[in-house]
């Protein structure tokens, strides 16, 4: 086995961290794309971004919040399943979709006041969304999916969920709190 597959066993946090830190900047540039952008138009520092925040902030979190549903529900079946994803819906992602317009807003060099506004229009029509998608996903993950794959397993379907939430990103205050998107 090769030292750094030796090093990704030792600390599997990390397999989480590389797999989020090429998606999350993925899902940047797919939904730069989507809305039309030539490749020269591409703002790559928006990319950056999305890298940093998935790769540091993202990652890490869900690996931890991944270990201690684990811990707190230790079997693999339905019933644990979908304690965890019901759990999920109620602590970790409202918290992880904060931090993430929060974060992201900061990290565009927005004032606290700026970022809190953002949180605010933003979280409530994100998690509406999220509630449709993921408890069925975290189910899935949860019940089927080996521990050791969960981190990457949820990854992987993030890469989507990561072009909604920077279709979200993008999108203009006044037409969240008019209702354009998501009532």
């Amino acid at each position: 086995m090769s030292a750094f597959a030796q090093w990704i066993k030792r600390y599997p946090v990390v397999r989480g961290m590389i797999t989020y830190s090429f998606l999350w900047p993925t899902g940047c540039f797919i939904q730069q794309k989507l809305s039309g952008k030539k490749l020269n138009e591409i703002d790559w520092k928006k990319c950056w971004r999305f890298f940093f925040y998935g790769g540091f902030i993202v990652a890490p979190s869900l690996y931890c919040w991944i270990r201690v549903a684990s811990i707190m529900w230790p079997n693999q079946n339905l019933k644990s399943a979908i304690a965890k994803a019901l759990t999920e819906q109620i602590s970790y992602t409202p918290m992880a979709m904060t931090a993430f317009y929060f974060s992201m807003s900061l990290l565009e060099s927005k004032t606290v006041e700026e970022s809190l506004n953002e949180v605010r229009v933003k979280l409530f029509p994100t998690y509406k969304v999220a509630l449709c998608i993921w408890p069925f996903i975290q189910t899935f993950n949860f019940s089927v999916v080996p521990e050791k794959n969960r981190v990457p397993f949820v990854s992987m379907c993030s890469l989507l969920w990561t072009i909604f939430l920077a279709y979200m990103k993008q999108k203009e205050q006044k037409e969240l709190e008019a209702g354009i998107f998501v009532k």
